[in-house]
């Protein structure tokens, strides 16, 4: 089994982080389980650390830039990284799936699809739903690569992140990996993977109408601005 580091970035209040991590560790997968506080004024960090995971600090708000956080402090020895939100929503035990085709070499980036997958009732609005539509339709015209879903939950190796040039700080980030993974025409799986109604905290993103409104711009943004070549 490779190391493998998987990277949780906590971006809200009172999410079931402790939960997440052990239901993680429990995979058997992870090498490490870094947790990235992302300016939390709760006890994120004490919670994460008492159930097994490596805590670091980004005060700086922003999605992208706790999860860049997140990969700069993986270990050197980590082959490979999986992404997973701390909300309780996303499913560790499909961890070996994404994982498995970047170990066989067929493939370097592996997403999970919620849209393909088993949803519980009320765990993705209308809006996530078609955001990852809208996506998956543009990056087909433009790199002729079809995704159905921006889903935080993937596997990558360091090197091949590291390649891709990432620059997006908030809510773009998972669509400009994307972007930038068709782009330099890397072998790209997308797996349909469970997902749940979040068991903690109010989402930034789909938790308001504010918030839903300024992650959508941050994603058409990032969407034009990689599609430009910037």
């Amino acid at each position: 089994m490779p190391f493998v580091s998987v990277v949780i970035p906590a971006l809200n209040e009172e999410e079931p982080i402790a939960d997440v991590v052990r239901d993680v560790l429990v995979t058997g997968v992870p090498g490490e389980v870094i947790v990235v506080d992302n300016g939390s004024t709760d006890q994120t960090a004490a919670r994460a650390t008492s159930a097994g995971a490596k805590v670091i600090s980004e005060p700086n708000r922003g999605y992208g830039r706790a999860c860049a956080a997140g990969v700069r402090s993986v270990s050197q020895q980590c082959e490979i990284i999986v992404f997973l939100d701390g909300d309780g929503s996303d499913c560790p035990e499909f961890m070996q799936r994404l994982i498995d085709p970047i170990i066989a070499n067929t493939h370097d980036f592996v997403i999970g699809s919620r849209a393909r997958g088993k949803r519980e009732a009320g765990s993705m609005n209308f809006q996530q739903l078609f955001a990852g539509h809208l996506a998956g339709v543009l990056t087909s015209l433009l790199y002729g690569v079809r995704y159905t879903d921006m889903c935080p939950f993937r596997a990558i190796r360091p090197n091949v992140l590291a390649s891709l040039g990432m620059k997006e700080q908030t809510y773009g980030w998972n669509v400009e990996m994307q972007m930038r993974a068709a782009k330099k025409r890397l072998r790209i799986l997308e797996i349909p993977v469970d997902h749940r109604c979040r068991t903690g905290g109010v989402s930034k993103v789909s938790g308001t109408l504010r918030g839903t409104f300024v992650a959508g711009t941050r994603i058409i943004a990032t969407l034009l601005r990689v599609a430009m070549g910037r």
